[in-house]
Formats: structure tokens, sequence, C-alpha cells
């Protein structure tokens, strides 16, 4: 198997997909996360891993919004990896010389008040990933002193550690996506799955949003995740990315998508997969698949038979 991922090497993408892949596989890296998913969609690799969502930061917009432009794509699997920064530079290095410092701004944002407090007013100089950041300066062509990065990249690359557990909030997790093309086999529902949608409102309608979170209110469907995100083609017009409990399977996720095709302009899927965390859903009185089932048999019974 193939796989593109948000490189280089020694990225925390990187460490998602060694959850999933095996020694034989082979990991591609791309310089961004729409280079990964072009990379799918023109067959080069079998599937992306990239990242959707932290813990601190929230959505990731360049994987929700390249997910939705371009050819369907569909999520095969949710990884979750611990994020652990270091503070990491070229041998000889000394903190107190640390002025410029490379990295995702991602990783700048969950590291700001322990760079405050330590190091004070540094700069930041952005990179497309934290490994990149660590790769760019072992390389010496860089224009910062020193890089936040994951301990792996600190290792690959030849870095020494200036300080450890450098992050503002210890239990900070990313969430990552393995993306298929959109004839992969959808996985088998479980007891714990999620379903990812992108939906997009009506416009100039009072209550839309109202109206489309009802879809899934009045179904029992919780929502684990919602962001907005512009349509781009004029002020005011907004789509939302979402990630719902259940599988498509079930009755009430069926349900739900039904009654959003119905009322909203456009609905994309974008797979229905195990959550990585295993833990499972609870139901809401009156939503379990046999409740849809026997309401529909009731309704059945109500109409005439010839």
């Amino acid at each position: 198997m193939r796989f593109s991922y948000l490189g280089p090497r020694g990225t925390f993408t990187q460490m998602a997909l060694m959850q999933i892949s095996d020694d034989e596989s082979e990991h591609v890296p791309a310089i961004d996360v729409p280079a990964a998913l072009r990379m799918v969609r023109r067959g080069e690799t079998d599937f992306a891993v990239v990242p959707i969502e932290n813990s601190v930061e929230g959505g990731v917009n360049a994987t929700i919004d390249s997910l939705s432009n371009g050819t369907a794509l569909r999520i095969a699997a949710e990884m979750l990896v611990p994020i652990t920064f270091v503070l990491a530079a070229p041998e000889g290095t000394r903190l107190k010389n640390v002025k410029r410092i490379g990295t995702h701004p991602h990783g700048w944002a969950q590291c700001q008040n322990w760079i405050a407090e330590n190091l004070g007013d540094v700069a930041h100089v952005a990179a497309t990933s934290t490994a990149a950041a660590a790769a760019a300066i072992a390389d010496g062509n860089t224009s910062f002193d020193a890089a936040l990065c994951n301990p792996l990249s600190a290792e690959q690359y030849g870095l020494t550690v200036l300080a450890e557990g450098v992050a503002d909030n210890p239990d900070a997790v990313t969430r990552f996506i393995c993306v298929g093309p959109e004839n992969v086999p959808l996985p088998e529902r479980t007891v714990s799955d999620k379903t990812t949608l992108q939906v997009q409102l009506p416009s100039d309608e009072a209550g839309a949003l109202l109206a489309m979170l009802e879809q899934f209110a009045t179904r029992g469907v919780n929502l684990s995740r919602i962001e907005s995100r512009p349509v781009g083609d004029s002020l005011g017009r907004y789509q939302f990315s979402i990630d719902c409990e259940g599988h498509v399977e079930d009755e009430r996720i069926q349900a739900v998508l039904i009654g959003l095709h119905r009322t909203c302009p456009r609905v994309q899927f974008f797979g229905s997969y195990p959550s990585a965390t295993q833990i499972p859903i609870t139901l809401r009185p009156g939503t379990a698949d046999q409740d849809f089932v026997a309401a529909r048999a009731w309704v059945a019974s109500l109409l005439p038979t010839d």
C-alpha cells in the first residue's frame, strides 16, 4: 500500500500513519495537506493521512477545505496522536541565544505560553510542518535558530534538544484521518462510529442553521464537531463541516441524511468509520434501529393494502 502524508519524515502525521501501516507499506511525504490528497485523487497513492482536528486549535482548515473541493474522497479510519513538543537546535546552540523559532503555526500556538515565560520576545517563522522546521535547521539553510518539533523529528535530524515538554497543554491530542478514493470499501459499523459530512445552508433564509441542526437533534444524533467554512463565492455564504456519532448504516443517520438532502442545497458524505476512542455511543430512547423499523411498520399498517 502507498500512503501519502504531510511530510517530511518525522511529522506527527507520519506517527499517525505508523499506527495503520505495516513494514511493507510505502510512505510518500507531501509538502502540504492538499498535495497529499491530490496524490490520492490522481491515483499516485492509495491513501493519504492528514490532520483534521486538534484538541487545542480546533479544525485543520487545509484538510477540511481540500476534502470538499475536488474529486470525491472517503475517510476510511481515524487515529489519535498525543502531541509532545521539544525545542531543538543544531549542536552548540544555547537556549539564551534563541531569537527566532521555526515551526508549524499550530505548533507555535500550542507552545506560546512556555515560550513567553522562558524565552521572552522571540519571533515565529512559519513552516509547513513541525518536522519541516527540524529538517530545515538541520540542513543549515534557514533563518531561525531553533525548531519546535516532536522528539522523533529531533532524533531523526540529529538535533540537540534544548528543552523538553514545552507544550502549554500536556494533554493536547491531534486527530488524523486516513483518506482514500470514493470507492474505498465502507468500514463495518461498530458500537462506536463517526460520520463526517459537509453541509451547505440555504442562503438568505432565517433560521437555516437551526433547521439544519434539528435534523440531527430530532433523531438523537450527537455532533462531536461542527465548524463553519465559507462557500467562497460571496460574503455571508457558509457551509458546515460536521462529525456526528453513528454509521451510515444506522437508521437514525440515514434519516438525518434524508432530511439534510431535502432541505439543504448541498450535502457531501465523506464516510463512516470507527471512532478512535472506541467509546460506545449512548442512544437516546426511541432512536435505535428497531425503533425506526417499528415506526415505519406502524405507518405501513395504516395504508390501504389493495
